[in-house]
């Protein structure tokens, strides 16, 4: 992530009630932020709905909503990653419902086979994936949450775990390989994953 060494006193500011701070804050944000949508976006199908600018906008209007006593950038963009996993969550089960029932097309069995999975299950394959293994391995899965949703780096994931770069790099790799168990084939798909970079 780009160094934006401001943000944390901006968000203290902010929390403090100044007003004018959250505007600062916004400017400062707002491209981490949409880099960080775009690369969950990159992998949807043309025509998506929801487009990267819309997805900071409501993980904006969810952060801004939300009282929370702000610790830091590191933090902002943990509790960040969280939202934007909810906000493409909410949207992909909201679309998989609109297109049960009423106006669906008909396909035979055979033409289904050669139709590409579409890309909001496996948004909703891997939040459903992160809930097993946080119920059994918390860290684990924030540690995805982290990298995968918030674009955290290692260190400061490890940062905001409280732990070493090196246990965060030995989750992110055990992690992985037991979503990739999970998941099957929308695991492999999801080429967001494959990534051991500092990024």
């Amino acid at each position: 992530m780009p160094a934006a060494p401001n943000v944390t006193q901006l968000l203290l500011a902010w929390q403090a009630g100044d007003n004018a701070a959250l505007d600062k804050l916004l400017s400062a944000i707002q491209p981490e932020l949409r880099r960080i949508a775009r690369r969950h976006m990159a992998g949807e199908r043309r025509g998506h709905v929801l487009q990267p600018t819309a997805l900071v906008n409501e993980a904006y209007l969810r952060l801004a909503s939300k009282d929370i006593q702000w610790q830091g950038r590191a933090h902002f963009f943990a509790v960040a990653a969280q939202v934007m996993r909810h906000v493409l969550v909410d949207d992909a089960r909201e679309r998989a419902r609109a297109k049960r029932g009423g106006g669906a097309c008909r396909i035979s069995l055979s033409d289904a086979e050669n139709l590409a999975k579409p890309r909001q299950a496996d948004v909703v394959a891997l939040d459903d994936a992160l809930n097993a293994l946080e119920k059994f391995d918390r860290r684990k899965s924030q540690v995805i949450e982290l990298k995968f949703f918030g674009g955290l780096s290692l260190q400061e994931t490890a940062d905001v775990l409280q732990v070493s770069v090196g246990t965060v790099r030995r989750d992110w790799s055990l992690a992985r390989a037991w979503l990739y168990r999970e998941l099957g084939d929308t695991g492999r798909r999801n080429s967001s994953l494959d990534t051991d970079s500092d990024a």
